[in-house]
């Protein structure tokens, strides 16, 4: 049974309990936000040690991860280590978008590994066993896309990411389009290609019941893919990102009905003064489903510290009403995040995240925020790092910057501004 079938019969579910202990919210009020599609939590009972998160409306702003081997990265162990960083960093689920040699091996590692749900996109696996079996990812046949997503989810993966939207009607418009970048999405690429090549519609679109199948009876939380999203600003809010979009909107109220848990997914590049009606016009179609945006990016010429373009994106998305942030690293664009990118990423869309939560208005953000400024006025250095969203790093600058450690930073010293007026104030 589904959190949301659960939730449909008035019943709370250990997995609902646990996410509003962590939300300090109303356990009732949780359930219904569940019941109506608004909140997801992604929990297959299959991944034994997970510790369930909520995302969706009334949640802090989530933050994920991506992770996995390439072909030209195929080592098993960096992959691990950068799942340790993730979950250490904070991040509140991780994503394995492998597509190396040994995919299988590091997607039961990663589930067996990590307390935070595990979101795949099956249709890599379906390539890179395509590539191995008929030399062209291009080649497999369309039953097999579904038996990958049958394959996974008794895995214990989470969450999936599958291209729904692109149909033969969209990929019309697409080709119509004239986009400096038609396609940047790899699963968005490959179930156009399919297409092309077999003359056939999406899989994914066309056993739409079947995929509804599947995950009802895993629990797998689906995360409609927008496999049109903009690659760069100059092709933001288009034609064919909003047609995927309608159709997204429709796929939502048939998973609801079938008892599913949906979210869907959002751009990637959009220049800041689309942000905010991305985000209402995604809300509006798709009925208020749980919105997971890459970034958005808000320029295209920030190689190496895409991470901040993306937290700048991130921050006006979520405080439209976004849910969940997928982080960029700084080596977006650029090659695989090693750990320390990971590290940053998370950091950077954590920062963007609780931003928008202070906007929001969701219980224990503005609270954090005080403590720290009190923190401040005291000179109480311990509390900051506490409070701090990287603590470890926070202690090492104050440690490295004052090595005598005084009571004030080494910036103001003895001009320190609350030293200076506290006893004139008094």
């Amino acid at each position: 049974m589904t959190q949301l079938v659960s939730a449909k019969q008035g019943r709370i579910t250990h997995e609902m309990e646990k996410v509003a202990s962590k939300e300090q919210v109303d356990i009732q009020a949780l359930m219904e936000s569940v019941a109506c599609g608004q909140v997801v939590i992604p929990a297959n009972p299959r991944h034994v040690n997970l510790e369930p998160e909520g995302f969706g409306k009334g949640l802090k702003t989530k933050v994920n991860a991506n992770i996995g081997i390439s072909m030209e990265f195929k080592e098993r162990e960096p992959e691990l280590e950068k799942l340790k960083a993730a979950v250490e960093a904070g991040a509140h689920a991780v994503m394995d978008l492998s597509t190396g040699p040994y995919i299988n091996e590091i997607r039961r590692e990663i589930i067996k590994s990590s307390p935070v749900p595990v979101g795949t996109v099956p249709v890599y696996q379906v390539a890179v066993s395509a590539r191995q079996e008929y030399g062209s990812v291009t080649a497999v046949p369309e039953e097999n896309f579904l038996k990958v997503i049958e394959e996974q989810a008794k895995e214990g993966v989470d969450f999936m990411t599958v291209h729904c939207g692109i149909t033969l009607e969209s990929l019309e418009r697409l080709k119509e389009q004239d986009r400096v970048l038609p396609l940047v999405s790899r699963g968005g690429a490959i179930m156009a290609a399919w297409m092309i090549r077999h003359g056939k519609e999406n899989p994914y679109f066309r056993y739409y019941d079947q995929l509804l199948e599947l995950a009802l009876e895993y629990d797998v939380t689906l995360s409609l893919g927008d496999g049109f999203r903009p690659g760069c600003v100059s092709d933001a809010t288009d034609r064919p990102q909003i047609q995927e979009l309608l159709i997204l909107g429709e796929l939502v109220d048939r998973a609801r009905e079938k008892g599913v848990q949906v979210m869907v997914e959002g751009p990637g590049h959009v220049p800041l003064d689309q942000i905010a009606a991305n985000v209402q016009l995604q809300k509006r179609i798709c009925r208020e489903a749980p919105f997971y945006v890459l970034g958005p990016l808000v320029t295209d010429i920030a190689p190496g510290y895409d991470h901040i373009v993306s937290a700048i994106g991130g921050t006006v998305a979520a405080a439209a009403g976004a849910d969940f942030l997928c982080y960029v690293t700084p080596a977006e664009h650029l090659g695989l995040p090693d750990a320390q990118d990971v590290r940053e990423g998370v950091m950077a869309s954590r920062i963007a995240a609780h931003a928008a939560d202070l906007v929001k208005g969701v219980k224990g953000a503005a609270e954090k925020d005080l403590s720290m400024a009190k923190a401040r006025r005291d000179l109480d250095w311990e509390t900051q790092f506490s409070l701090a969203i990287d603590p470890v790093k926070a202690k090492a600058v104050w440690e490295r910057k004052n090595p005598e450690k005084k009571e004030t930073c080494s910036m103001c010293g003895e001009y320190c501004a609350l030293r200076v007026v506290e006893d004139h104030l008094k």
